[in-house]
């Protein structure tokens, strides 16, 4: 009964650890710091390769932080042109309209 037991907690680690190195080897299934670690590391990059990564991710990020605040913007220029149509009971398309006509 022990050895069965015994032999049962050994293919669970097995499993466990199979399923630990598929989720770690591939960087898109990579969901946490830990295995995005593990899967840059398993890289071997230089230092030099790993600046140029750094870099490379830091303008991503920055770009993506962009677009984000762009489109707050944008939804936020929405709503307050909703609200406009909404306070004065006239369609979207007339106010849109009315604003490129006054900025003429």
């Amino acid at each position: 009964m022990s050895n069965d037991l015994n032999l049962q907690q050994m293919m669970n680690a097995f499993d466990e650890l199979d399923f630990e190195q598929r989720t770690t080897s591939n960087l898109e299934n990579a969901r946490n710091k830990q295995q995005m670690s593990a899967y840059i590391n398993s890289l071997d990059y230089s230092l030099r390769r790993l600046l140029i990564l750094q870099e490379s991710v830091n303008e991503i990020v920055e770009q993506k932080q962009s677009n984000l605040v762009k489109q707050e913007y944008i939804q936020t220029y929405k709503t307050k042109i909703i609200n406009l149509s909404r306070q004065y009971n006239i369609s979207y398309q007339d106010v849109i309209n009315i604003m490129v006509q006054l900025s003429q």
